[in-house]
This record gives structure tokens, sequence and C-alpha cells, in this order.
């Protein structure tokens, strides 16, 4: 798969003027395609509150619960598998 970069393609004049005048006339702002997300559509939000609250309360209470020695293991598995993915 393709690498994609993370830096924001820069505007040519045209482009930087048109949107500066579209800021400047619109009362709104417009609605950027990353602010909807597809995955979020037909979701109770209800239920995504609340399985986040759950997931927020079961990190520390899982911590709180390990011996230091299964935390440590535990912290240097997951630095692990987050340094494999680096080249």
């Amino acid at each position: 798969m393709q690498k994609r970069s993370s830096k924001k393609k820069k505007l040519d004049i045209n482009e930087l003027a048109s949107t500066v005048a579209n800021q400047a006339t619109n009362p709104k702002p417009e609605e950027s395609v990353e602010e909807s997300k597809p995955e979020d559509e037909g979701k109770n939000p209800a239920a995504v509150a609340l399985g986040r609250l759950g997931g927020k309360k079961g990190g520390p209470a899982r911590a709180k619960k390990m011996t230091p020695e299964e935390r440590s293991e535990a912290a240097s598995k997951a630095a692990k598998a987050r340094w494999k993915k680096k080249p």
C-alpha cells in the first residue's frame, strides 16, 4: 500500500483567493470531508457514548488488578507492537 503524505497540499494563488473570498462572504464555514465520518452514520449516539464510557473505565480497572510485573509485560508488548510498525 502506498504511504500518504501528512502534509497538506499547497493551494495556488487562485485557489487561495477563492478560499479567502468564500470565507469572507459566507457566514457559516463549509463542512469539511473529514468531519463527516461514514462509519458513524446509523449508530445510536447513546450507545456510542456508553461504549466509550465503558472503555474509559475498563483500562484503569484492568491495570489496577494487574501485578507490577504483568503491567510491565503488557507495556513492553505494546511498545514492541508500536515500534514494529515503523521501518
